[in-house]
Order: C-alpha cells, then sequence, then structure tokens
C-alpha cells in the first residue's frame, strides 16, 4: 500500500473504479502515513479522519454498486486552512483567527465532497496567504519557525514557499494525492514550483471563492497542487462541477509562446538554467518561441503595493490592530504598508492597471502562451530568513516577482517541473483559457518529462 502515496490522483481514481483499491483502506494509508511522518505536524495543521473514514466508506459503497461519480470519487486530498470546514477549526495561518469554527462548508468543498472525494485535513500557510516564502513562526510564538512552517521536499532546511506551503508539502511528502491551495501573488505556483509538482492558478472569479477567508479578493484564486497535469484538470472539474479539458492528442506542434524580457533572463543561475534546459525542450517538441516584451507591464509591477497591500490591509485592519503583537512581524509590516495609499491612490491604481490589461491582451493575442520561469530564486535557508529582515523582504518580493505578472493581468497560469530541484517553468494565458492552458501543460509535461 505505500506505493499508494507516490500515485497521481488521477491513477488511483482508475484504480478504485478497476476494483484494485478499496477506498477505505486509501484513506487509512494516508491517514496513517501523515500521523507517523517525521513533518506531519509541520504539514498538516489538523487531519479530519472522522470525515475521511465515512466519506470513504460512501466511495466505497458507491465502488462496489457502479455509482461512482467521477474519476476522482474515494481519491483523498489535502486543503489549505483558509478553506472554511463546517464543524472544523480554520484559521488561515493566523492566531487573529484562533478557535474560529465555520458552520459550513467552503463551496468549492461542498462540490468536491459531492463528487466524493475525501478530505484529509487542512495543511499550514502562511499566515493570512501574504508571504511567499511559506515561514509562519506566528505558530511557533514569533520566534521559532516550527511547526507552523512545512519543509521544503529537496531541504528541510529551506524556504517551501507560499503560501500554500503545506498544500505543496502534502503532495510532495507522499501525505496527499493533491492538495488545493489559494493563489493571490503566486500562492499555489511557488510552492509547487520549489518542491517539483504541477500547480494551476485558475482564472480570477472562475471557481467560487464562498466559505474561503480572504486576501485580497480582488485577486484571489483557487488552484490544484499536484503530480500531474491531468490531476490539475480534473480538480478544476470537480471544484467548479463541469467537465474535465481533454488532454488527448495534446501537442506542441504549431503553438507559438513568447519568453517575457526582462523577468525571463534576470534570474539567479539555477532557476536559469532550468529553465533555458525545459524552454529548448519545449522547443525541440515543435513549439515556436520568441523573446520579447509587453508594453505597459513594467508600469503594472509598480501598481502592486497599491494593489495587493491596501486591499489586504482594508481588508484585516481592524483585526490586525485589535491584537497586533500575534502576527509574524515580517506579514504585519507587509499589511501595514498598505496605510500608505489613500483611496484615489487604490481607484487610480485599479483603473490604470484595466488599460494595461488591455494592451497585454493585444500585444499577446497573436501567441499560445508567455513563458517564464516561475520563481527567479531557490528557495532561501530558513535560518537566514529569521535572522535577517532585509534578506526577508528582498527574498519575498524577488520570489513573488514573476507569477504576480500572471494575478496582475488577470491571466491563468501554470508551473511545471524542469527536473532541476526547486526549479519550475510556467505558462501564462489569457483569461478564461484554462483549458487551452492545460492542453498546453500537457503537451510540455511530455516534452519535459
Amino acid at each position: 500500500m505505500s506505493d499508494w502515496l507516490w500515485q497521481s490522483a488521477s491513477d488511483l481514481g482508475r484504480a478504485i473504479g478497476a476494483g484494485r483499491i478499496d477506498p477505505v483502506d486509501l484513506a487509512e494509508t494516508y491517514l496513517e502515513a501523515a500521523r507517523g511522518h517525521e513533518y506531519g505536524p509541520r504539514i498538516y495543521a489538523r487531519l479530519t479522519p472522522d470525515r475521511a473514514r465515512a466519506e470513504a466508506m460512501a466511495a466505497r459503497d458507491r465502488a462496489k454498486n457502479g455509482t461512482r461519480r467521477g474519476l476522482l470519487d474515494g481519491v483523498p486530498i489535502s486543503w489549505k486552512d483558509l478553506f472554511d470546514t463546517a464543524g472544523v477549526v480554520t484559521e488561515a495561518g493566523s492566531m487573529l483567527l484562533e478557535g474560529r469554527v465555520p458552520d459550513t462548508d467552503a463551496e468549492v468543498l461542498q462540490r468536491a465532497t459531492r463528487a466524493g472525494l475525501t478530505c484529509l485535513g487542512k495543511t499550514h500557510m502562511s499566515e493570512l496567504a501574504f508571504a511567499g516564502l511559506g515561514m509562519n513562526p506566528a505558530y511557533g510564538g514569533n520566534t521559532d519557525p516550527e511547526p507552523g512552517t512545512p519543509p521544503n521536499v529537496n531541504d528541510p532546511a529551506l524556504a517551501p514557499g507560499g503560501s500554500s506551503s503545506g498544500a505543496a508539502a502534502s503532495v510532495a511528502f507522499g501525505l496527499a494525492p493533491a492538495g488545493i491551495g489559494s493563489d493571490t501573488g503566486g500562492s499555489v505556483r511557488v510552492p509547487a514550483a520549489w518542491n517539483d509538482l504541477v500547480g494551476l492558478k485558475t482564472t480570477h472569479g472562475r471557481l467560487s471563492l464562498q466559505g474561503v477567508v480572504p486576501l485580497a479578493e480582488s485577486f484571489d484564486t483557487i488552484g490544484p497542487l499536484c503530480r500531474s497535469v491531468e490531476d490539475c484538470a480534473e480538480l478544476l472539474a470537480v471544484m467548479e462541477g463541469g467537465k474535465a479539458a481533454d488532454l488527448r492528442g495534446a501537442s506542441l506542434q504549431g503553438t507559438r509562446f513568447l519568453i517575457l524580457e526582462p523577468y525571463a533572463s534576470d534570474v539567479r543561475e539555477a532557476p536559469g538554467k532550468g529553465y533555458s534546459d525545459a524552454v529548448a525542450r519545449l522547443a525541440r517538441a515543435g513549439a515556436e518561441i520568441t523573446t520579447g516584451t509587453v508594453s505597459g507591464i513594467a508600469e503594472a509591477m509598480d501598481l502592486s503595493p497599491v494593489l495587493f497591500a491596501t486591499e489586504g490591509y482594508g481588508t484585516w485592519r481592524e483585526v490586525i490592530e485589535a491584537a497586533p503583537d500575534k502576527m509574524y512581524v515580517r506579514i504585519r509590516d507587509r499589511f501595514r504598508g498598505g496605510a500608505a495609499f489613500s483611496a484615489p491612490d487604490y481607484v487610480a491604481a485599479w483603473r490604470r492597471l484595466r488599460v494595461l490589461r488591455q494592451v497585454w491582451a493585444a500585444e499577446t493575442a497573436h501567441y499560445d502562451a508567455v513563458l517564464l520561469p516561475t520563481v527567479p530564486n531557490l528557495p532561501p535557508p530558513i535560518d537566514r530568513l529569521m535572522a535577517d529582515a532585509d534578506f526577508y523582504v528582498s527574498e519575498n518580493l524577488l520570489t513573488l516577482r514573476n507569477t504576480r505578472v500572471g494575478n496582475l493581468m488577470g491571466l491563468c497560469g501554470l508551473t511545471l517541473p524542469t527536473g532541476v530541484p526547486s526549479c519550475g517553468v510556467m505558462m501564462l494565458a489569457a483569461p478564461g483559457a484554462d483549458e487551452r492552458l492545460l492542453r498546453l501543460g500537457a503537451a510540455a509535461e511530455a516534452a519535459l518529462a
């Protein structure tokens, strides 16, 4: 049964459908693995064993009587601790929300449950989802990064990437077949890249945010962290209540990609190598690749502080200022940065961003996707991040730089592992083109294998 821990969610679903795996045995295997793993408490904020067993027993009955609800019926997954779970604590990684127990599940979790998926538990995350590094010292008393900081699969002493850090670690360490996270500025794609996974940022507004603890609802999106593009496609369909993208016959022949400068070349050595090698393989598989830039992208990036921090602080100001000492100082300071901007600043920034999004759409219309290194840097050491405030701030901003392009422009995005540890290649596609992006991803996945 231990080999089940390393299979994709889709492969597990097929095995359940063929009668080779019992959903109850599968759930128990994952629960036992999570309870017995040395990093289990740093990955899961809390397990939900009673719920998992009940859902798995229902899935077993459906498998026996031929009424399975879809490919993933009976497959267990993890959920980032900002998705409401009825009767179970949901704290979004913050002691500001200590003991918060919702009455109902988040809508996307309700849809997953109706599709027959099993909820294993809630994973650790960056506090209120406002950091790309994945550290959470607030759960350790503001001085010790444990137990709220999940490990990086390539070196537990390095940052795991955030804010969906536990979601990524649950999959990378074999404690869930897939995890569901959120992405406001890169929070699915960064931890996916740093832990050698596939991560999908969906188009903003595609999936319901009802019952999801917000950071900045104008940018918040939901997405899966998985072992395969197929799993991403299936989980998007589950959370939307629709049909998964058809990935059969996906090919890169005749596709056109834009390498976006300067963000593609202004990266550190290892991510640069992983990216350039990946681009070469995509080209050999038939993709036509052009290097260039898009007018106004630098201006859009400069709008980030007023757009993200202002909305985040406006959302959480009263809660933060009622008990500011409960927060990790670096994240608290980042929220408070939103106080530097006025309401007219915020409105003007959004008006300008909408114009720049139109420019982006016009200048990238004849490309299938834009290519970038997912993250410009490798995971930095946690000890140094804790000890050096300037280093923390600079690394956090750099970590989220490339992924933030997708959020600012309202795009969907997909990161794939390159084969170089903690280095991903990212494709960004037009709003609403999630299925097309997944087909491109499936073809690219084959080229990079």
